[in-house]
C-alpha cells in the first residue's frame, strides 16, 4: 500500500505548535480574554451596529413565551451556558464523590464563601443606591459571580494557580449562581409557569430513577437534560439551572485507585465536553456579553446611584465578601 507523503516541515511545525498551544492550561483563558477584548473593540467601532444586530437576530421558533423569540444572544446565555454549568457541575460532583470535596468540612467553606459573596455585594448596593425606592429592587444584580470569566482569569495563571483554588472558585460560583437563580425566581419573575415547573420536576424524578437503577448509558441523561432545559426555560426560571441539576444526577463510579473509571457516564461526558466548553462555549459567551458600548456615557450617567451601586457591589462587595 502506498504511503502518503509527509507534509512539509513547516506544516509539521505549525501543527505541533498548535497542539502545544491548545493543550496548554492557560490557553482557554487567553482565548476568553481575547474574545472579551474583541467584543469591546467591535462594540465601539463602526461595526457596532452589525455586532448588536447579529446578537439580537431571531433564529427560530418561540420556545418560551415569557422570553419571546430565541435570539443568538439567548441561545448563548440560556442554551450554551446550560451546557457550561453541566460541565462544571460534573467536575464538582466528581470531586465531592471521590476527590478534594469528599469531606463535609471542605464543602462547608465554599458554601460560606458563596453566601458572603452574595450578601455583602447586596448590602453595598443598598447602602449606595437604596435611598431611591426605584433602585432598591436592583440589589440582586451584583449578587451573582460571573463564573465563566472568573475561571478564565484563573486559567490564565496556568500552573501557578493550584487545582484546589480553581475547584474552590468553581464551587463558590456554582453555589452563587444557584442562589442568584433562586433570588431571580422569587424577586424578579412576575409569573412562573407552574405546569412547566411540574414537568421539570417530573424529568428530575425520571433522571433520579435512571441513577438509582445504575443506568450507565449517557444518552438517556442527555435526553433528560434537553427536556429539563426546555421545561425550566418555559417555566420562567433561568435555564442554566438545568445543567447543575442534571450534573448532580449523572452516575459516577467510585472504585479504589480509580475514582474516574472509564465506565462512569460522568467521566465520559466530562472529558467529551471539556474542549467544547474551553474553546467554544466560554469564548462565545465572552464575545456576546463583553461588548459594552461607551457611546453616550456621560459623567452624570457614570455617577448615577444605580451605576455606582452595581459597581460598588461588584468591585468592593465581592472582594469583601
Amino acid at each position: 500500500m502506498a504511503h502518503l507523503p509527509k507534509p512539509p516541515r513547516v506544516v509539521r511545525k505549525i501543527r505541533s505548535a498548535a497542539r502545544t498551544f491548545l493543550a496548554h492550561e492557560a490557553t482557554s483563558g487567553i482565548i476568553l480574554m481575547a474574545a472579551a477584548a474583541l467584543a469591546l473593540i467591535v462594540a465601539n467601532s463602526p461595526f457596532a451596529e452589525a455586532y448588536f444586530h447579529a446578537l439580537h437576530f431571531a433564529t427560530g421558533p418561540v420556545l418560551a413565551p415569557a422570553i419571546g423569540p430565541m435570539t443568538v444572544h439567548l441561545w448563548i446565555n440560556d442554551g450554551l451556558m446550560a451546557i457550561f454549568f453541566l460541565f462544571v457541575g460534573l467536575e464538582i460532583k466528581r470531586e465531592i464523590v471521590d476527590g478534594r470535596l469528599a469531606s463535609p468540612e471542605r464543602r462547608r467553606l465554599p458554601v460560606i464563601a458563596a453566601a458572603a459573596g452574595m450578601i455583602v455585594p447586596a448590602l453595598v448596593f443598598l447602602a449606595i443606591a437604596g435611598g431611591n425606592p426605584a433602585y432598591r429592587s436592583g440589589w440582586a444584580i451584583p449578587a451573582a459571580t460571573d463564573i465563566a470569566f472568573a475561571i478564565g482569569v484563573l486559567a490564565l495563571l496556568g500552573l501557578r494557580a493550584s487545582p484546589a483554588l480553581k475547584l474552590f472558585l468553581a464551587t463558590v460560583a456554582i453555589v452563587d449562581d444557584c442562589g442568584a437563580v433562586a433570588i431571580i425566581a422569587v424577586a424578579y419573575t412576575s409569573q412562573l409557569d407552574l405546569i412547566a415547573l411540574a414537568g421539570a420536576v417530573g424529568v428530575v424524578l425520571l433522571l433520579l430513577a435512571l441513577k438509582q437503577r445504575r443506568v450507565m448509558a449517557i444518552w438517556p441523561y442527555l435526553v433528560g437534560f434537553v427536556a429539563l432545559w426546555w421545561l425550566v426555560l418555559l417555566s420562567g426560571v433561568h435555564a442554566t439551572v438545568a445543567g447543575v441539576v442534571t450534573a448532580a444526577l449523572i452516575p459516577v463510579t467510585k472504585s479504589p485507585g480509580m475514582p474516574e473509571a472509564a465506565e462512569s457516564p460522568l467521566h465520559q461526558l466530562e472529558h467529551a465536553l471539556s474542549p467544547w466548553v474551553a474553546f467554544g462555549i466560554v469564548p462565545l459567551f465572552a464575545f456576546a456579553n463583553a461588548g459594552v458600548s461607551f457611546a453616550g456615557i456621560s459623567p452624570a450617567v457614570a455617577l448615577d446611584p444605580l451605576v455606582l451601586g452595581i459597581t460598588g457591589g461588584l468591585f468592593l462587595g465581592k472582594q469583601a465578601g
